[in-house]
C-alpha cells in the first residue's frame, strides 16, 4: 500500500502532539512535514517526532509532494491556507470550526469542489460506539417524537490554552468567539447527525467572566430544528478544578415514548448509557443501563480519531465521498453565528439557510 504523505499546517494548538499516536495505527497514513512559525513550538517537535519542519507553511506546500494537509492554524488563517492547498491538489482535514466565519467555509468548499480534493473536519464523536448506539436507537423509533434535548460541555479553563502555545484562541479576532465556537459545534454537529435535521432558529446568551481577554467563558443557547426539536447547550470554559477529568459532558434527548442521556466519562474505559421507553420490546424492562467497554488507544480521542482518518484516507484513494464533510463544518459555523447575533440583539434569530 502506497502511504499516504501528511503535513500540518499550524502547530500552536491543543491537538498536533494528540494526534500523532493516531498514526500509528494507520499504515496508510505518515507525517513527514510540519509548518509553524513559532521557533520554540517547531523545534521540538520536529525533534521529538523526526518530521521536515518548515517556518512558512507555503514552503512546506512547495517542497514536500503531500497528499493531505491538517490544518491546525487560528481559525481566521484557515480559508487562506485550505485554498493554497486545494489549488495544489492536496487534500484537507481542517480542525473544527474550520473558520471564524461561515463565509470562509464556503471559500473553502469552492476551491476543494473546484480541484477535486476531499474536504473534511474532524467531529468525532460521531464515531463514539455510544454515539452510534444512540442513533440505532432513534432509527428505530423507541423515543416516539423527539421533541427536547440537552447538551453540556464545560472543558477546561482559560490557562489551558496559554500553557498549550494556543493563547490566539482567546481573542476572538483570531478564533471568532469563545467556548461555542470551539466546544459547542461538537454537540451541534452531534445533534444534526442524531436527529439528521437541521438548525432553523436559535436563542443566544454569553457570560464573561474573566477581564484579560475579550471572548466569553461561557456560552448557552436554545437551538429550534426544522422538524419542532428544541436543544439547549450549556458551552463554558469554567469548570471547577476538582470537577473529574476537568470536563463536564452530557447528553440527553427526550421523546413521545422514551429518553436517552449518556455522562461521557472521558476516561476512555467504560461508558453507560441510560436507556427508557414505553416501546413494546422494553415492556418488561423499560428503563435500563447499557454499559460499553471500551480499549482505549492512544492520541486525538482514540479509537474515534483512528477510525475519522482512517475514513478520510478511503475517501481519497476510493476517490469516494468522505464522511463527515466541509458541508458539516459550514452548517455547524452557521448556528454559532446565528447565536452570536442573537447575543448581540437579544432577540431570535432565523438562519439564513431557513429562509430559502
Amino acid at each position: 500500500m502506497t502511504q499516504l504523505k501528511v503535513g500540518f499546517v499550524g502547530l500552536s494548538h491543543l491537538h498536533p502532539r494528540l494526534y500523532m499516536p493516531l498514526f500509528d495505527s494507520l499504515p496508510e497514513m505518515t507525517v513527514t512535514a510540519v509548518a509553524d512559525t513559532n521557533p520554540a513550538v517547531l523545534g521540538p517537535f520536529t525533534k521529538d517526532y523526526a518530521v521536515q519542519g518548515y517556518a512558512d507553511w507555503r514552503e512546506m506546500l512547495d517542497n514536500e509532494r503531500l497528499d493531505l494537509a491538517l490544518l491546525f492554524l487560528p481559525h481566521v488563517e484557515c480559508p487562506d491556507a485550505a485554498v493554497a492547498c486545494a489549488e495544489r491538489g492536496i487534500h484537507l482535514i481542517v480542525e473544527k470550526p474550520m473558520a471564524a466565519a461561515a463565509a470562509g467555509v464556503a471559500r473553502m468548499q469552492a476551491a476543494a469542489e473546484k480541484a477535486g480534493v476531499v474536504l473534511a473536519t474532524p467531529y468525532l464523536w460521531r464515531y463514539h460506539p455510544v454515539a452510534r448506539h444512540m442513533k440505532k436507537l432513534l432509527d428505530e423509533g423507541i423515543l416516539g417524537r423527539v421533541v427536547g434535548c440537552e447538551g453540556r460541555c464545560a472543558a477546561g479553563r482559560l490557562n489551558r490554552y496559554i500553557e498549550g502555545n494556543a493563547k490566539w484562541m482567546l481573542t476572538k479576532a483570531q478564533s471568532g468567539g469563545g467556548p461555542m465556537y470551539n466546544l459547542g459545534v461538537h454537540w451541534i454537529d452531534l445533534y444534526r447527525w442524531l436527529l439528521q435535521d437541521e438548525v432553523v432558529e436559535v436563542i443566544g446568551k454569553n457570560v464573561k467572566i474573566n477581564s484579560e481577554y475579550d471572548i466569553e467563558d461561557n456560552s448557552f443557547a436554545i437551538l429550534t430544528f426544522r422538524k419542532g426539536t428544541v436543544v439547549a447547550l450549556d458551552i463554558s470554559y469554567t469548570v471547577p478544578d476538582s470537577y473529574p477529568y476537568g470536563r463536564d459532558l452530557y447528553l440527553s434527548l427526550r421523546g413521545t415514548s422514551g429518553v436517552l442521556s449518556w455522562s461521557p466519562s472521558f476516561e476512555g474505559v467504560r461508558e453507560t448509557l441510560f436507556v427508557c421507553s414505553d416501546g413494546e420490546e422494553y415492556s418488561s424492562s423499560p428503563r435500563r443501563h447499557v454499559d460499553f467497554e471500551l480499549t482505549p488507544k492512544p492520541g486525538y480521542c482514540g479509537i474515534m480519531g483512528v477510525q475519522f482518518l482512517q475514513d478520510v484516507a478511503k475517501s481519497i484513494t476510493a476517490k469516494a465521498p468522505v464522511t463527515i464533510t466541509g458541508q458539516d463544518g459550514f452548517r455547524a459555523l452557521e448556528v454559532v453565528e446565528a447565536i452570536y447575533r442573537s447575543v448581540e440583539t437579544g432577540r431570535a434569530v432565523m438562519l439564513e439557510s431557513a429562509k430559502c
